[in-house]
């Protein structure tokens, strides 16, 4: 077994491309696709074109600046419109007494948001106006802002254990998913290693050596978990401790899941190896096959996306749905060993499975 895990790992210390690419590219696809899940803040020039123009714009800055999806800035009104004419800016609003004008170029996907918030505004301004008549405008809104501070109706809400509802980070899930799918084919490609000796015939010259079967089994198969779950938990660690993304407070549990994931993608490779003839079908198959799990296990998706039950089903086949399950537990909800057995179990049960099948399918082929 030792000789067999010695001569792999010989091979990845001569040319270890493939590994550092795999590595980097969990690292790279996590980082581009949580930047662009984030929505940047909007900024947006406001000027007067009314006689009392710096009054109109003192009174509205404040109140419009309230949101911080969007940014509300003073601009002189040539600068401005200028700027959204030569497409420096989006869009600017000039404001009146009691309405705004959109200046735009084009019609811009946030224009709905922008309109409908400034609308808003707008309108509760008009109310406390109405309601404030002969007294003061700055005591009514005073007064507003007072009760809805301590209101008559409040609602906390609690998880199921009493503790606080988690924010859901869809930029975590995505780093899980981008981490284990790489992985996916790091495993894969080694231990697709297990045919290309038998076909070479490598295979054949080691049986006359001391080691065993099983030993030339279990040193291929050895390797490709290691050297799968050693790529997982280095990029958990970057992200945990180098870039600071909080992957909850049991990193621990995370790289036991890992490691179970890591066997089991390692048992899946080893059926779908059972299934083809050459190295090179392994390389067509595994590589079409592989990019197709995430996508009906909703890896890219929030969760509840996919309720199809067919595809649901279909899902619960492939380790990656369980891994998913329970890192997400693991890390949003702080779920110990006791809620997170059964997607564990499940693992261990599909590597069971799928390496029984697929070391047989490989004994059957003759070669």
């Amino acid at each position: 077994m030792f000789p067999v895990f010695k001569s792999q790992w010989r091979k990845d210390k001569r040319k270890p491309l493939m590994v550092i690419l795999f590595l980097v590219g969990s690292i790279a696809l996590t980082l581009i696709f949580t930047s662009s899940n984030m929505v940047p803040q909007t900024t947006v020039a406001i000027f007067s074109s009314e006689t009392n123009s710096s009054e109109i714009v003192d009174k509205w800055e404040p109140l419009l600046n309230r949101n911080e999806s969007f940014n509300f800035v003073i601009a002189d009104e040539e600068t401005a419109r200028t700027d959204v004419a030569e497409g420096r800016r989006d869009i600017a609003i000039n404001l009146k007494e009691h309405d705004y004008r959109f200046i735009t170029a084009y019609d811009i996907p946030t224009l709905p948001l922008i309109d409908q918030y400034v609308q808003k505004v707008f309108v509760e301004e008009a109310q406390i106006e109405a309601a404030a008549g002969s007294q003061g405008i700055d005591q009514i809104r005073n007064d507003v802002e007072s009760y809805l501070e301590n209101p008559p109706f409040q609602i906390q809400t609690e998880s199921l254990n009493g503790g606080e509802v988690s924010n859901y980070d869809m930029g975590i899930q995505l780093l899980f998913g981008f981490t284990l799918f790489m992985a996916m084919f790091t495993i894969g490609f080694k231990v697709n290693g297990v045919l290309s000796d038998k076909v070479s015939g490598v295979w054949n010259r080691m049986i006359l050596s001391p080691v065993s079967k099983t030993g030339m089994y279990t040193g291929h198969l050895l390797y490709s978990f290691v050297i799968g779950f050693v790529q997982i938990a280095v990029v958990l660690v970057i992200f945990q401790y180098v870039m600071n993304y909080d992957l909850g407070n049991n990193f621990f549990i995370l790289l036991v899941i890992a490691a179970i994931y890591a066997l089991s993608i390692v048992s899946m490779a080893m059926l779908i190896t059972g299934f083809v003839k050459t190295p090179e079908q392994f390389y067509m198959i595994y590589p079409s096959v592989v990019p197709i799990i995430p996508v009906i296990s909703g890896v890219y998706m929030p969760p509840g996306t996919i309720s199809n039950a067919v595809l649901l089903f279909i899902a619960d086949l492939f380790p990656l749905t369980h891994a998913m399950e329970a890192m997400i537990n693991v890390a949003f909800y702080h779920e110990g060993w006791n809620e997170i057995a059964l997607p564990l179990v499940l693992m261990l049960l599909i590597g069971v499975i799928c390496m029984g099948v697929g070391i047989n399918l490989v004994e059957r082929r003759k070669g």
